[in-house]
């Protein structure tokens, strides 16, 4: 049931080319900070919190980041970066959009607008030791962007004054038009009287008559850097005499190589004409380079970033290839493919000899490091960010790198906004864990959502993989070498009935047939009339085989079925164990089933299997798969992050599993526990614990593996953590 050697050789050459050498160093998430953690005491847990543009103190020992929905900024001590601290937050009456920190002063841009017809901001200075309000200047405009240039004597501001997306569809010109301010500083404390307006007006070919700067940054020159997203411009402006001294247009890209389709299947074939880059983010590279990160707004984005000279033009443009090395690790967001990953943030900073650009991807939830260069920008690695990454800092006196998310979905129970930290060390990256290879056509392979696992019988460290219902008009089966370090997906093999794309499928488990094919368990959910069934495939993934559930089943059945697979048993009494993950309206509080189908005889039968207590949300199984005489069982409760509770892993004796007719009394199985996987979860994403423990293998050999769903990266990370437990007789 193995693979083609020659196909995983080709597969392994192919990934490794994307592969940065293990000499280099790199960086590894060593802390992640939830913001709500910085709430008061008395506050509701739950009061929504984000941290989006964040700075750091001269001594890097203190994060400040602003956070609009709490209408504050937020302290964190790093001083031990793997155990950071809450620092307190501070109140800024009124919509904080963006912060940064000069000598000991923290310099807030603080939208305090009534209407957008209407808008309004200050600047306030806030002192770090006593975190007191210390004073206030009138912007006369709504504020985004803040940037303090090398030798401390100036502050830039942009003004954007944004338009209303609701309003003629979000068309410019929507008066009144952004500009620029700047400001003398002094110990770090701006001169409110200096305060100078820098008219931006007439420069675009796009609404001139109504700029919206975006973002801005210095160089050692003095020189501001600013953005006019939907304007898709850029303009430099001296900051001593406050005049324009360029401009341009950011101009478009035809992109070809791109999933263009929100249709639940990953195809990196289509082509995007002529798009405006629409730049967010801009970092000058030294006094003569700028990158700019093309997230797009109103008409544009380009999915990745730009290299410009001061005049213009065009040094580098990644094109697809940023989004490529992204959906390699499975954090590819089909359900936002206008914009596809959308990069937002940029940072720069040389650490030792090396010259490093950090860009992050909003939609994808990840950064990419580049190293920077007299050629084009070398890809080194992805970080896996929180949700949302906006803002990111570099310490490079102490290796460090921090982004800020600024996603909170702690009102629908799922992972809240979080500040992650990284280090640099000459420690191989531990992400990603698991990584596709091209296609035979030199794309990637798309991939997401992993929700059940395999292991070949004949071949050690080589695992079949499926996704759920994310990809509805692509389900697949992928093959995994596991033997390799990120594990790889060599290959993928789509789900198919009568020669096209099976519909109706939430593939949650997969088994051997034993003769080269698959079964797979599908869960079912009523009111989308996906039926609850075993599903036998060949080798091509061609659906041979429907078996529907017995009607005295479904009879209680809900949305919450089928789970995982697995198969015991030979010849006649060949038997596939199937594992429904919450209880169904005809079982006792706190007990599931286990079914057991025998496809020869055609027979069903099932036990009852106890759950642990939830301690908040709910508990339910996610996966099952039979080893040396037991079954493995994942139980897990579906919270994240610190209100995670249960992810574990049980056995059932095999000898003990006596399932019984299901018009009669079902017995009630006893679990051992076998492993806590709590820690190995916080072990591997540094503190972030993820929801979806939804698959584990074991290999002929022995070896255990657990991989997490990543949602197809919709409320989501992205992350997939796919962890390696060691031989099964050693995990407890």
């Amino acid at each position: 049931m193995s693979i083609k050697p020659s196909l995983l050789a080709l597969a392994a050459a192919l990934a490794a080319s994307a592969m940065p050498a293990h000499a280099d160093m790199m960086f590894n998430r060593v802390a992640t900070f939830a913001v709500a953690d910085n709430l008061p005491k008395d506050a509701d847990a739950k009061t929504a919190t984000s941290s989006e543009i964040i700075s750091v103190s001269e001594d890097g020992n203190t994060l400040v980041y602003s956070d609009s929905p709490y209408g504050g900024i937020g302290f964190i001590d790093i001083t031990d970066p793997k155990a950071p601290k809450a620092g307190d937050s501070i109140k800024m009456d009124g919509e904080p959009t963006s912060v940064v920190i000069a000598g000991g002063k923290v310099l807030v841009a603080v939208n305090t607008s009534e209407s957008k017809v209407n808008p309004s901001g200050q600047l306030r200075v806030v002192d770090i030791a006593t975190k007191a309000i210390e004073a206030s200047c009138d912007l006369g405009g709504q504020p985004d962007s803040v940037a303090v240039s090398k030798d401390k004597a100036w502050l830039a501001v942009a003004v954007e004054n944004e338009r209303d997306e609701d309003l003629n569809d979000g068309a410019l010109p929507q008066m009144p038009a952004g500009n620029l301010k700047i400001v003398a500083l002094k110990d770090g404390a701006p001169d409110c009287a200096t305060i100078r307006t820098v008219d931006l007006t007439g420069l675009a070919e796009v609404a001139p008559e109504d700029p919206e700067p975006e973002f801005v940054a210095f160089n050692e020159a003095g020189e501001i850097a600013v953005t006019l997203q939907e304007n898709n411009h850029i303009a430099i402006v001296d900051a001593a005499s406050g005049k324009v001294t360029a401009h341009f247009s950011a101009g478009s890209v035809a992109l070809e190589n791109v999933d263009t389709r929100k249709d639940g299947a990953l195809s990196f074939t289509g082509k995007v004409e002529a798009a405006p880059r629409e730049p967010d983010a801009v970092k000058w590279l030294d006094n003569d380079r700028l990158a700019v990160a093309n997230e797009g707004d109103w008409k544009g984005g380009t999915r990745g970033f730009t290299v410009f000279s001061r005049k213009g033009e065009v040094l580098y443009e990644s094109g697809p290839s940023f989004e490529h090395e992204i959906a390699r690790a499975g954090h590819y967001p089909d359900k936002r493919n206008k914009k596809g990953v959308e990069p937002e943030g940029l940072e720069f900073a040389a650490f030792g000899d090396d010259k490093l650009l950090f860009v992050a991807a909003e939609r994808a939830s990840v950064v990419g490091v580049y190293r920077i260069g007299d050629a084009d920008p070398q890809f080194l690695q992805l970080l896996p960010s929180g949700i949302g990454p906006e803002g990111l800092v570099a310490i490079p006196q102490r290796n460090l790198l921090v982004t800020a998310n600024e996603t909170d979905l702690g009102e629908d129970g799922l992972a809240r906004s979080h500040v992650m930290i990284y280090e640099r060390t000459q420690a191989p990256a531990a992400y990603p864990m698991i990584l596709s290879a091209n296609d035979d056509a030199g794309l990637p392979i798309g991939w997401g959502a992993l929700s059940g696992l395999f292991a070949d019988p004949d071949k050690p460290g080589t695992l079949y993989a499926v996704s759920d219902s994310f990809y509805r008009n692509a389900p697949a089966i992928f093959t995994i070498d596991a033997a390799r370090t990120p594990a790889l997906i060599a290959a993928k093999t789509i789900v198919t009935r009568d020669g096209a794309s099976a519909q109706k499928l939430d593939i949650e488990g997969i088994a051997g047939d034993g003769d080269g094919g698959f079964w797979l368990a599908n869960e079912g959910d009523p009111a989308k009339l996906v039926p609850h069934a075993l599903l036998h495939v060949d080798g091509k993934g061609a659906i041979k085989e429907e078996i529907g559930l017995p009607v005295e089943l479904l009879a209680g059945q809900t949305r919450f079925g089928l789970e995982g697979v697995t198969a015991i048993g030979d010849g006649d009494d060949r038997t596939l164990v199937m594992a429904i993950q919450r209880e169904w309206k005809d079982d006792p509080k706190g007990q599931v089933k286990l079914l057991a189908y025998k496809p020869k005889s055609k027979q069903w039968a099932a036990v009852r299997y106890p759950l642990d207590k939830p301690e908040g949300g709910w508990m339910g199984l996610s996966e099952i798969a039979a080893h040396d005489g037991k079954l493995y069982i994942i139980e897990r409760d579906n919270l994240i992050g610190n209100l995670a509770r249960t992810k574990k892993l049980y056995a059932v004796a095999m000898d003990a599993f006596r399932p019984a007719p299901l018009d009669g009394d079902l017995p009630l199985v006893e679990k051992t526990l076998v492993r806590d996987l709590l820690p190995d979860l916080k072990a591997a994403a540094s503190g972030y614990v993820l929801d979806k423990v939804e698959s584990f293998t074991i290999d002929p050999e022995g070896n255990a593996f657990v991989v997490t769903d990543n949602d197809g990266v919709d409320d989501s990370s992205g992350e997939t953590l796919f962890l390696r437990l060691g031989n099964i007789a050693a995990v407890n």
